[in-house]
């Protein structure tokens, strides 16, 4: 499986170490954000790959829901026995919830598919930031602050007709911003596509904090600074 680079397993448990969340976020995700560099203070693993790895672990179900609960640092022990219900949480050995997961319909445990899934959504993420976020902050004439930006994935769900495919693309079909003082509600509605036909949707949160208002030029520096990242 292609993931196995991005996490070690022993048994019924999973760690992930800061170089390999960072390879994972670079490398797979195209994600820049600093918390996912090694070494960083506030470091976290990448939400899409904790996504990712429940994923393979337990296979891709017509119906899935992700709930984000916390945030998983360098090395923490994750529990993935197998023995689950179609409710669930991932967690740690002492019983922290990083993410809840919920599933129903048909479930498919092919990694062609699984593979294909997990590509394209984080494909898709890795795009979030400069191409949605930042327009949609101009529109809304708010902003992140720039010197400490920080996005916060919330959730995810989605619906799939159908197992069928090889490979599948995420296109973005609407998107909207909730304000409510300096946080931002942000929900992204997207379709899922395979050989031109639609085969699923799904939505996907995220929480915009210290909002302020939108300054041009320091909405640009950010982006400047984030595609420096992205070059190096």
């Amino acid at each position: 499986m292609f993931l196995s680079p991005y996490f070690t397993k022993l048994d019924q448990s999973v760690f992930i170490s800061a170089q390999q969340a960072s390879d994972f976020a670079k490398k797979v995700a195209e994600d820049f954000n600093p918390i996912h560099d090694v070494g960083a203070k506030r470091f976290c693993v990448p939400g899409d790959l904790l996504f990712a790895l429940v994923l393979t672990e337990y296979g891709l179900s017509q119906n899935m829901q992700f709930k984000f609960a916390g945030m998983v640092g360098d090395r923490v022990e994750l529990n993935v026995d197998k023995n689950v219900a179609d409710k669930f949480s991932l967690c740690d050995t002492k019983g922290k919830e990083y993410l809840h997961i919920e599933r129903q319909g048909d479930e498919c445990q092919c990694d062609v598919q699984t593979a294909a899934f997990i590509k394209s959504y984080v494909a898709f993420s890795g795009l979030n930031f400069i191409h949605v976020l930042v327009p949609m902050m101009k529109q809304y004439k708010m902003m992140i602050n720039p010197d400490r930006p920080l996005v916060i994935y919330e959730s995810m769900s989605f619906h799939l007709d159908h197992f069928d495919f090889s490979t599948i693309s995420l296109h973005l079909i609407k998107q909207d911003l909730a304000i409510d003082g300096k946080r931002g509600d942000v929900t992204l509605t997207f379709e899922l596509q395979s050989q031109g036909k639609v085969i699923g949707s799904g939505v996907k949160t995220l929480v915009l904090s210290g909002l302020r208002e939108f300054d041009e030029e320091k909405a640009q520096q950010m982006c400047d600074r984030y595609e420096s990242r992205k070059r190096a």
